[in-house]
């Protein structure tokens, strides 16, 4: 592999900063230029940064628009608990405030918009969902209870219906509804 592409250290705190920096110059952007408009050469620009650096961490666009909406701003992320249904309704709406977040929204669009013809953006989604499945069975661990892909997909796909193909607000009201039908549905899928 040629030096270009040797994939940064992530415990380097520089590395970190600078991540860190790009990241939030992308957040920036992202409502201003749209997902076709933050390119490379602009994002190097306005963080100060070479193309290169950008490449290095990113080696495609999915992948930055990945990593922006993992490494996203807090929004109050819930806190493991026993209760199943309050850590499921404090997911949801840690959903919603996330995708109530322009950037966020802007990147998760763009990502789900292009997995028809981009491998990577196909294998972001994948990384993305696969991650929150896992970080919702994290919080649900000290109730006992793991939950399946499948039933990960039925809790949370009428919010980001909602969300995103309909365009409607989600409610505190919409989201206990989701978590009553959620626990009380099909068993075994």
């Amino acid at each position: 592999m040629s030096n270009h592409r040797r994939r940064p250290e992530l415990s380097n705190p520089r590395v970190q900063r600078t991540r860190a920096r790009v990241l939030a110059v992308a957040r920036e952007l992202l409502p201003e230029a749209g997902p076709a408009g933050l390119t490379y050469a602009l994002l190097a620009e306005r963080a100060d940064v070479t193309r290169q650096t950008l490449y290095r961490h990113w080696p495609n666009r999915a992948s930055l628009l990945s990593d922006l909406l993992l490494e996203g701003p807090d929004v109050g992320y819930p806190a493991p608990g026993t209760d199943v249904r309050t850590v499921a309704r404090e997911w949801l709406t840690s959903l919603r405030a996330g995708l109530s977040d322009r950037p966020t929204r802007a990147a998760v669009l763009a990502v789900i918009a292009q997995t028809d013809y981009d491998p990577d953006s196909t294998e972001a989604l994948t990384r993305i969902v696969e991650n929150r499945h896992a970080a919702f069975n994290t919080l649900l661990e000290p109730s006992g209870r793991q939950v399946t892909a499948d039933e990960y997909a039925l809790l949370t796909s009428p919010v980001l219906f909602r969300l995103i193909v309909e365009g409607l607000e989600v409610t505190d009201r919409f989201i206990d509804a989701v978590v009553t039908q959620w626990l009380s549905g099909p068993g075994e899928l």
